[in-house]
């Protein structure tokens, strides 16, 4: 969760009016995230859409599909700017990485880029 504390108060709290969307995923994990324990709270900024993949249905798909390997994706990101399309896979992928906490430097540099910032 401490990811998502960073995008909250480092990158979503600090360009208020640049136009993002997050959309974030939730999955269940051992000990730090459970659907009782998840508080959607943590990202209160309008611009966030949050799920619960309980079943890890969406996260299987990113590791399958965007990642290329059998697993599970989690504490990962994928940016896409406002030209993005979602045909078969979701493209142009802008900017990844993960774990979001340790490479938020890399993530806030793809962000403020892709703001032109």
């Amino acid at each position: 969760m401490a990811g998502a504390r960073w995008v909250q108060t480092q990158l979503l709290a600090k360009y208020p009016s640049a136009s993002l969307h997050v959309y974030t995923v939730w999955v269940p994990l051992p000990v730090s995230v459970s659907r009782d324990k998840w508080d959607p709270a943590n990202m209160p900024d309008a611009r966030v859409t949050q799920y619960w993949d309980g079943e890890h249905i969406i996260s299987r798909w990113f590791a399958n599909q965007i990642d290329g390997y059998d697993g599970i994706s989690w504490g990962f990101y994928y940016l896409y700017g406002p030209d993005a399309v979602w045909e078969t896979l979701p493209s142009p992928l802008i900017g990844s990485g993960g774990i979001v906490f340790r490479d938020r430097e890399k993530l806030k540099r793809n962000v403020l880029q892709l703001l032109g910032e």
